[in-house]
């Protein structure tokens, strides 16, 4: 097991593993203590199955939850920056453009990619999803695969294209 020492510990830090950054994002306070257990915590058994049946709401809920509030976040995002874009352009199409996709290259979406990918691995275990026996894997949910895309550059400009302003405004809800 490698050791992590004070200055990796940044949630932004890549050498760090999905669930190092997800404990350094929910720890809390300055002293990075976390949040002090409850007494009945404590008592409670500590187990898989309580984790995934313990909840209020279920985890593969709170995340879904979480993905599609970072997806929403990150298209008011990109609507605000493409407008704010388009506003330092209003008659070169083609320097926008270029901005524009230079812009999105370097937005990162991470943050909502690591919650897709821990969708896309715990969310049949959590389910517990049956498999179909002849080809291993998970059935469909009503005819539709459980799994999420992550977020990319291509989803991004699909979103929002580097066109001009009249053909792409309506598409951000």
């Amino acid at each position: 097991m490698k050791r992590v020492v004070a200055e990796d510990r940044t949630p932004d830090n890549p050498k760090l593993s999905a669930v190092e950054k997800r404990v350094i994002r929910s720890l809390d306070g300055e002293d990075r203590k976390g949040k002090p257990l409850s007494q009945q915590e404590l008592h409670r058994e500590r187990s898989l199955e309580g984790y995934l049946r313990g909840a209020v709401m279920p985890r593969w809920m709170e995340r879904l939850r979480d993905i599609e509030t970072g997806i929403r976040m990150h298209r008011r995002r990109l609507a605000a920056d493409r407008e704010w874009l388009r506003a330092q352009h209003p008659d070169d199409d083609a320097a926008f453009a270029r901005e524009w996709r230079a812009l999105v290259q370097a937005r990162s979406f991470d943050d909502v990619n690591d919650l897709v990918r821990d969708h896309n691995e715990w969310y049949p275990v959590e389910r517990q999803l049956p498999m179909d026996p002849r080809t291993g894997e998970y059935v469909l949910i009503a005819g539709r695969p459980y799994w999420r895309e992550e977020l990319t550059v291509e989803w991004a400009l699909g979103e929002f294209p580097p066109e001009p302003s009249g053909a792409a405004e309506g598409d951000a809800a």
